[in-house]
């Protein structure tokens, strides 16, 4: 081989080694840049997953979201909202205020054990009473049946004072009212099988669409805020005002969970 045919392959093979090594450059810099757009592309999909997952968790729930929806009042109520409901006798000169929260076991003791009395004394024309309706035991325990058996009851109320105090009463009663942990009250199904209990209520189908609809839920939710802003100082339920005083069966503010205790005491707020 003369040298010049020597020399001409050691070139042509120096061009093919140069070649191959720019061919590789360029297949390195697109690799580079694909893993860098994936990374770039994970990266914001990671980022708005996160960003969506912070908008859902601080999304407001939909009771939540009902605190300044536009309220339906059920008929018989009055004031801000008709979160203002006095049932009893116009010739009754004074009104026991009564607040209650539908899941409290304690209000279910006292429905059970004073309710007919306290039915018979509106009856009787003895006071009037104011309820105010409270839910604060879905904070406690992370549920929604207080609400929902609220609006359930606007619905009663919308039929009539006495549909909405007899199934006031079934909601509390040994048969229906479940355990403080336990949220029956959550289920709609549960709340008409209770009220197929009344008589009013039994296959009342407007009634039975407003508790499915939802149609008093933003009224329940006024009236909750009715008793965490109450000016009588009640904390707790059941609770009792009369003339603006608390109403307990002594010093220690036991509430009135016997028929003894609700007279004497309710008796002696009456002649005040």
């Amino acid at each position: 081989m003369s040298k010049r045919n020597s020399q001409t392959a050691k070139t042509a093979a120096r061009e093919r080694l140069r070649a191959e090594r720019e061919r590789q450059a360029k297949r390195d810099k697109v690799r580079r840049q694909f893993i860098v757009a994936a990374s770039v592309v994970a990266v914001l999909a990671a980022a708005g997953g996160i960003g969506y997952a912070v908008v859902q968790s601080n999304k407001p729930s939909y009771w939540e979201g009902l605190k300044n929806a536009k309220v339906l009042a059920p008929a018989h109520t009055t004031g801000s909202d008709g979160t203002t409901v006095v049932i009893g006798k116009d010739t009754a000169k004074k009104t026991l205020k009564v607040y209650e929260d539908p899941r409290c076991p304690v209000c279910a003791q006292f429905e059970q054990t004073v309710g007919t009395t306290v039915k018979k004394d509106l009856d009787d024309g003895k006071f009037k009473i104011q309820y105010i309706g409270a839910t604060f035991i879905d904070g406690h325990d992370n549920g929604v049946g207080s609400k929902n058996a609220l609006s359930a009851l606007g619905a009663a109320l919308n039929v009539s004072p006495e549909a909405f105090l007899e199934y006031k009463s079934a909601l509390y009663s040994t048969k229906w009212h479940p355990d403080e942990q336990t949220d029956k009250f959550k289920d709609d199904s549960y709340l008409i099988k209770v009220a197929d209990t009344v008589s009013a209520l039994k296959n009342n189908t407007e009634f039975q669409d407003a508790v499915k609809k939802g149609t008093y839920d933003a009224w329940a939710v006024a009236m909750s805020k009715t008793f965490d802003t109450n000016k009588d100082g009640v904390t707790g339920t059941p609770g009792f005002v009369m003339d603006g005083k608390k109403l307990t069966a002594d010093n220690q503010g036991t509430p009135l969970l016997t028929v003894a205790d609700f007279n004497r005491v309710v008796d002696a707020a009456l002649k005040g």
